[in-house]
């Protein structure tokens, strides 16, 4: 199997769907060409759009995909990121990961001492 190519996420970002531009996506640091799929998308290109040139993983990951529809991905599959934005890109995840647990935490608290807080 060969190498994929390497993309920096501003690359990917440059590729926004705007001014006819192509839609990338990044999901768990693999770079796809989700161009031609907008519009069969289940859920509207509107979702597709939201994510255009930035790290979808957490949308990907949120909505629970099927399996066949993370086989599916694999036919727009163009490259990964460079190693550099992949730590970039998990530094980013644990601090947000440790910012919802600790927001969590609060309204799991508020939530005790006033019962109309609902996490």
């Amino acid at each position: 199997m060969s190498e994929l190519p390497k993309y920096s996420l501003k690359e990917v970002a440059r590729r926004d769907g705007k001014e006819e531009a192509r839609v990338w996506i990044v999901i768990h640091d693999m770079v796809y060409d989700v161009t031609n799929y907008r519009h069969e998308h289940p859920g509207g290109a509107e979702l597709i759009d939201e994510y255009a040139g930035q790290d979808a993983t957490r949308g990907f990951d949120d909505f629970g995909h099927s399996s066949d529809a993370k086989r599916m991905l694999k036919k727009f599959l163009i490259g990964e990121l460079v190693e550099v934005d992949k730590i970039s890109n998990r530094k980013k995840k644990k601090e947000i990961s440790v910012e919802m647990e600790a927001s969590n935490g609060r309204r799991r608290f508020l939530s005790v001492l006033c019962f109309k807080c609902i996490a």
